[in-house]
């Protein structure tokens, strides 16, 4: 039986586009969650005034990657310093967050939160609370690396970040 952990970390597109590479993850999508507008639009959570996340929604199958490992490569794909900002994304909409969904992986999520914070020097921002008004993000959002590797930020921003996990975490890639 599969579970999924929402996870905001900067631009959907960065931690989507790793994520789908990673062995043991079912399903990604990008969405936005925890804040008070029903069914955002994109512009609007761009704006920053929904209270919305950029998100992904990882699926993952536990008997082959545990969550402590999903997040594990969360903390090292994004910078979890840094308050409503991730390198030039800047906004609230681009804060550090694990949106869990039930006791047992808030528990998870608190324990690799206070490991992160103990080797950052405790400054890790990342917010810790229940998952609440997710909405699914429209669909040319969708697997966007993949479908746009050429793009400008895809290229400069999204791609360095694969890289990095890549070569971080070679045995949790998946095989062809």
């Amino acid at each position: 039986m599969n579970e999924s952990i929402t996870l905001g970390g900067g631009c959907f597109w960065c931690l989507e586009a790793v994520y789908e590479l990673v062995d043991g993850v079912a399903a990604v999508e990008s969405g936005y969650s925890n804040g008070h507008v029903l069914n955002p639009t994109y512009e609007q959570v761009c704006e920053g005034r929904t209270g919305h996340a950029e998100v992904v929604r990882v699926e993952f199958d536990p008997a082959r990657i545990m969550l402590r490992e999903v997040l594990e490569i969360f903390f090292t794909i994004h910078d979890p310093t840094t308050r409503n900002r991730q390198g030039n994304d800047i906004g609230p909409q681009y804060r550090s967050g694990i949106y869990y969904q039930n006791p047992e992986q808030e528990s998870v999520a608190r324990a690799v939160i206070d490991e992160a914070n103990a080797r950052l020097g405790g400054r890790v921002v990342t917010e810790l609370k229940p998952l609440d008004n997710y909405s699914r993000a429209e669909d040319h959002h969708q697997h966007y690396f993949a479908r746009n590797p050429g793009q400008g930020y895809c290229a400069f921003v999204v791609g360095p970040k694969v890289e990095k996990f890549r070569k971080t975490f070679a045995a949790r890639v998946r095989k062809a």
